[in-house]
């Protein structure tokens, strides 16, 4: 049993070394193959260079007649900035949904102001005055149409930005409240 096992071990072998010689000696054929590979993609890789510059430069050019086609009569034009300190794709989110802002804050905003005036006695002091204030805005607004019509990336300032254009006929007409809330007095 111990005699077959180790013919069979060495049939397997013995297949195993015709099945690769050939294959040997097909290997000191691809250095040829190979290089030729290399040299395919170093060509391929100019041109592609030289068509991403091109049309870099025409889709830039693009973007800033597209940009500058938005007349102030008939559309909101907002703008948004952000940081490339937590990379590019998040510095774009935040570019754009700034610029969306941008033009909410155009059609409609809320600021509220918060005012505490404190005086302060002591036994025998002066009277010490602080005042606090507190400004928010507020902006919640549900856009249609808009569009990005522009982003770009200043690698040496480490920022990108957005521009974003609306329609004004999109803009929906919006009553103002009966009332104003009463902003709740803090005492202390």
């Amino acid at each position: 049993m111990r005699s077959r096992r180790s013919q069979l071990i060495v049939a397997l072998i013995a297949a195993g070394c015709s099945v690769l010689l050939p294959l040997h000696s097909l290997a000191a054929d691809s250095g040829d193959v190979r290089i030729h590979a290399e040299q395919s993609f170093d060509q391929l890789k100019q041109h592609t260079g030289q068509q991403d510059s091109s049309k870099a430069t025409s889709e830039s050019r693009h973007k800033i007649d597209d940009r500058n086609s938005y007349s102030p009569d008939q559309y909101l034009v907002g703008n948004g900035q952000g940081d490339m300190t937590k990379g590019q794709i998040v510095c774009q989110r935040v570019s754009e949904l700034s610029a969306r802002t941008d033009l909410a804050k155009q059609i409609r905003i809320l600021v509220k102001e918060h005012m505490v005036d404190r005086v302060r006695e002591g036994a025998g002091r002066e009277a010490q005055q602080d005042i606090d204030l507190t400004r928010e805005e507020i902006v919640q607004e549900y856009l249609q149409g808009v569009k990005i019509v522009d982003r770009q990336i200043d690698e040496k300032n480490k920022t990108c930005s957005a521009t974003a254009v609306m329609p004004k006929s999109q803009i929906q007409p919006n009553p103002a409240p009966d009332r104003l809330e009463p902003t709740p007095a803090v005492i202390r």
